[in-house]
């Protein structure tokens, strides 16, 4: 299912759809591998099934959806990045461990000037 949220964002031929994206039908509220099934058919990707009861949506909808999602990723994209560099949960522990229990600030400390500086790097 994972795979299936990543974005697909090439072009489709299936039943006159331009632009089919797995992102833009899960924005709808449909789920992978549940309501439908996109595959890409090597010139691009396209609906290969569709088992919603719901009505399949048009291709402006998708689209506009796909824009949407799009749009929430790009507003959030710092918090992936910030993740991917913020000290380890372990880091955090063994920090609070000193700061609180034994009264040494000074990991404490030195994690918060990197949080900082990570949150300069990427900001909101």
């Amino acid at each position: 299912m994972l795979v299936a949220m990543k974005l697909i964002s090439a072009v489709s031929r299936w039943q006159g759809y331009n632009m089919i994206t797995a992102n833009g039908l899960i924005q709808l509220g449909f789920v992978p591998d549940v309501d439908f099934r996109v595959e890409d058919d090597g010139s691009g990707a396209v609906i290969k099934e569709w088992w919603s009861a719901s009505p399949q949506p048009s291709e402006a909808e998708i689209e506009a959806a796909d824009v949407e999602w799009q749009a929430g990723q790009d507003a959030t994209q710092y918090q992936r990045d910030r993740q991917t560099e913020y000290p380890s949960i372990d880091e955090l522990v063994v920090a609070m461990w000193e700061g609180v229990v034994e009264e040494r600030m000074a990991s404490v400390t030195r994690l918060e000037g990197v949080r900082q500086a990570i949150k300069e790097k990427y900001p909101k």
